[in-house]
């Protein structure tokens, strides 16, 4: 039988009281330091996900909706069961796995208004743009970033050696698409440790979509590391630049690219649950860390402060126009079209 099951009923009625009070006793700040949002972004989180998490009982005793999201959000931002039912004054380990798992499914049935692909003209002219600007080598076309990211776990029961990956430790990969906001518009996650990067994207409905849809350069192109193929609407460095244009395409790749690497750092200083070994059967692990994509837009799209950080705001302008490509479409025939026309 649980910790709070044991009590008698007026001390668990006075545990519920006294969240509700330790809440309103907060400040803006030190909501932020438990919860990473201030007051009113909770309320935001609370109202988009409220109707998920109303339950159908008259119990007084029955979680709130606020208690619900805080005890996630506090789980998010601590990685610690332990520390959640500290600071939530008497909550139990069962009762907060729920409320952590709940608000997880919740956040990701919402998922799709939050991370969202630029399929419309005016959202790619947006991205092209922002990169375009807020680079100081001035890469062209560029839509997103790409990249993958290890999350640490415990050792599976099952199948442990495929979770295994090159630096030898057990993890998930994460793939995860950015704007030049470092927002996530794509995320694929559900691949064992083992997974090269190239096979997540390769088999992800993402690589389909653009092989079907994407019609060239003008279209947008996404930039990713040598850990990819090169492809006509997936630009890569070149892997032994001789050129002064080859090596100048490469300062520009990487110093535009590095938007994704700073999400990521991002993601995990506010959501520290995906900093280090997370104690959750792989598929929750995956699960958690597409609530944490979710709740990282809000929070850039809300401006929620984050120490270190400084968000980047970008004036709106015309994209660059590119001259027409009209050699071989391969992903390496464009690579040195761009490289010679933007950077010799």
């Amino acid at each position: 039988m649980t910790a709070l099951l044991m009590v008698p009923r007026q001390r668990k009625e006075k545990i519920f009281r006294g969240m509700v009070s330790h809440l309103n006793n907060l400040t803006d700040n030190e909501m932020r330091i438990r919860y990473r949002f201030g007051r009113d972004s909770i309320a935001y989180i609370c109202n988009i996900v409220g109707d998920k998490l109303i339950r159908s009982t008259a119990k007084e005793t029955a979680l709130t909706v606020e208690q619900h999201v805080c005890i996630a959000l506090r789980f998010y931002a601590s990685r610690s069961f332990l520390q959640v039912i500290e600071d939530t004054m008497g909550y139990d380990k069962a009762t907060v796995s729920r409320a952590v798992n709940d608000v997880t499914n919740a956040l990701l049935d919402v998922k799709d208004n939050f991370i969202q692909w630029p399929k419309y003209i005016n959202s790619k002219n947006r991205m092209k743009c922002g990169f375009h600007r807020q680079m100081e080598m001035n890469f062209p076309n560029v839509l997103e970033c790409i990249d993958c990211t290890h999350i640490k776990i415990q050792g599976p029961s099952e199948d442990e050696a495929a979770f295994v990956n090159r630096k030898r430790f057990n993890s998930v990969n994460v793939q995860a698409v950015c704007d030049y906001e470092g927002k996530f518009t794509n995320i694929s996650a559900n691949w064992p440790g083992s997974t090269h990067d190239s096979h997540i994207f390769n088999t992800s409905n993402l690589c389909h979509y653009l092989e079907t849809n994407n019609r060239g350069l003008a279209d947008g192109l996404i930039l990713g590391d040598s850990g990819y193929a090169c492809r006509p609407f997936l630009m890569t460095p070149y892997l032994n630049p001789r050129e002064r244009h080859q090596q100048r395409f490469n300062r520009a790749h990487s110093s535009t690219r590095s938007i994704i690497e700073r999400a990521f750092g991002i993601l995990k200083r506010r959501f520290h649950v995906l900093h280090s070994e997370v104690r959750m059967k792989p598929e929750k692990v995956c699960r958690v860390f597409g609530a944490c994509a979710v709740l990282h837009n809000i929070a850039s799209t809300r401006n929620e402060p984050l120490e270190d950080f400084c968000g980047v705001h970008v004036q709106q302008d015309q994209p660059v126009q590119v001259p027409n490509f009209e050699g071989e479409q391969d992903g390496r025939h464009i690579r040195e079209h761009i490289a010679r026309v933007f950077f010799n």
